[in-house]
């Protein structure tokens, strides 16, 4: 099964983004996509950035997994 994280965007360059998540933070490929802004929401999957996601959905998204993860963490 594979799996796309939703991450947020911290700082560009030319094609790569450095992306983050709870503090963790990653640089990740993003000349799949047309136009990435710092604030955007983008589903990563194997170091490339595969979608950009608008802020409400990006925010939904990361929502989904911040409960799937603390589920996790009371089992």
């Amino acid at each position: 099964m594979c799996i796309a994280v939703p991450l947020k965007v911290i700082k560009l360059f030319e094609e790569e983004a450095v992306v983050g998540y709870k503090g963790v933070s990653m640089r990740v490929n993003i000349s799949l996509l047309e136009k990435v802004n710092i604030g955007d929401y983008v589903l990563v999957h194997a170091g490339c950035a595969i979608e950009r996601l608008d802020r409400e959905e990006g925010e939904k998204t990361k929502a989904i997994f911040d409960e799937l993860f603390s589920e996790e963490d009371e089992s």
